[in-house]
This record gives C-alpha cells, structure tokens and sequence, in this order.
C-alpha cells in the first residue's frame, strides 16, 4: 500500500516538474519577440575622450519614432563642474576652450556626471551638420570631454 501511494506520489511530482518546465519555456519564446521589436535603431555613436577633464563611455544618436536622442551609455562619466551642458559642435575634435557660439548647439543642462541618460535633440536640428557631442563648461567656455560622431 505505501509503494502504490509513493508510485503516485512520484508520478504527480514528475507531472507537475514536467508542467512548469513547459510553461517557463513558453513564457521565454513569448517574450523574446518583443523586446527585438522594441530596440531602438542606432544612427551613430561614439566613444567619449578627455579634453579639459577625464571623460569616458560611449554616446548613441537613437532614431525613436521620428524623433531623434542622444544616448549615454552606463559607463558615461566625467568630473563635476560648474553650469554644465550637452552640446553638438560642428567639428569631430572641438577646442579644449574658447568654443564660439556660431559652431555649436546647447541640447541640455547635464543631468548626471555618470550613468545612464537620454536628451532629446530638437526638431530643428540637423544632426548632420555637426560631427561630435562635447560636455562643456558653458561659465569657463571649457570642454570637459567630446565624442566624434
């Protein structure tokens, strides 16, 4: 009688294994579509290098629904300053300092020195007139760092 219960006991166990095994992989088959079609198509990217202060990581021009975003990668990182900006310049390699204003758009106030982060460019910007992303001390006229694009 204790063998038939055990007999049982495993042939439940092997089922219900045998169940959540089959649910786990439906459930990764199903989700793996998804996230493909909800990557974002990289235009350009590039890797940030020091000027007037180490500056490291890699920024991305995404193309998300007809607009347009810069995109710092979680490796981003440069040192804290003063009135600090994002800004596209014309050049691949801007000057340390001294950037004049006919050669560069501002995009936004720095929202972080590390990490993570996104900043939309306007509308009327055209990404291919300018050829690097710089971080830049709007107060001193300084670059901190730049990624040619």
């Amino acid at each position: 009688m204790k063998f038939k219960h055990l007999v049982i006991l495993s042939i439940a166990t092997m089922i219900t294994a045998g169940c959540a095994t089959e649910v786990t992989s439906n459930e990764t088959d199903t989700q793996t579509p998804i996230a493909t079609t909800l990557a974002s198509p990289v235009a350009e990217s590039g890797n940030f290098q020091a000027a007037e202060h180490p500056t490291q990581g890699k920024v991305s021009v995404v193309k998300e629904a007809g607009k347009s975003y810069l995109e710092f990668d979680q490796n981003f990182q440069t040192d804290n300053g003063p009135d600090l900006f994002v800004i596209l310049h014309r050049s691949a390699t801007p000057p340390v300092s001294g950037i004049q204003e006919k050669d560069y758009v501002s995009i936004a106030a720095l929202q972080n020195i590390s990490g993570t982060q996104r900043y939309a460019v306007p509308d009327n910007v055209n990404l291919a007139d300018f050829k690097s992303v710089a971080i830049w001390c709007r107060q001193f006229n300084a670059t901190f760092g730049y990624a040619s694009l």
